[in-house]
């Protein structure tokens, strides 16, 4: 390949070898397009790093399309279990007894919050803030900051009551 840096010249032997790399990124990954996204990955990451592509390249790009496939899928596989943690929330507090039935609802109430008012409530019981350190570091009103305490405060009673009224 004469002068492998030029324009032409990667277009060129892209053309050509850009369908082979693209069969083998396909037996790594998921789908079509993520194999299309690996190849191109690849082809850039090498062209960046071999400044042209002298030789015949085809094996050192086959390997970094493999390993832009593995680092695709690890990327997949963490968001994956992300998402699924995400489903499950974890618990506010530290697990006390098996069978906690009071801990259970109260971490359940506070789940049901609007997220404005768990923050405040959060801020101002386990941060122990005052009003004016929430309403500064929240960027609102210092009024509206108390507000929203009072808000989620009469929101909890009002939930564990009922529960345990039901329970």
């Amino acid at each position: 390949m004469a002068d492998a840096s030029s324009h032409d010249s990667w277009k060129e032997w892209f053309q050509l070898h850009g369908p082979k790399l693209l069969l083998c990124a396909r037996q790594w990954t998921r789908s079509l397009a993520d194999a299309e996204d690996v190849v191109q990955e690849a082809f850039v990451r090498f062209w960046r790093h071999q400044r042209g592509l002298a030789g015949e390249p085809q094996a050192l790009l086959i390997t970094s399309v493999r390993r832009a496939a593995i680092d695709l899928a690890r990327r997949n596989d963490r968001r994956q279990r992300r998402e699924e943690q995400a489903d499950e929330p974890e618990p506010f507090f530290e697990p006390l007894a098996e069978g906690d039935d009071r801990r259970q609802a109260i971490e359940s109430a506070l789940r049901r919050l609007p997220a404005e008012q768990r923050e405040v409530l959060t801020l101002r019981i386990w941060g122990e803030c005052t009003f004016d350190e929430i309403a500064r570091q929240l960027d609102i009103p210092l009024n509206t900051a108390a507000s929203r305490y009072r808000y989620a405060l009469s929101a909890l009673r009002r939930e564990l009551t009922a529960a345990d009224c039901h329970g």
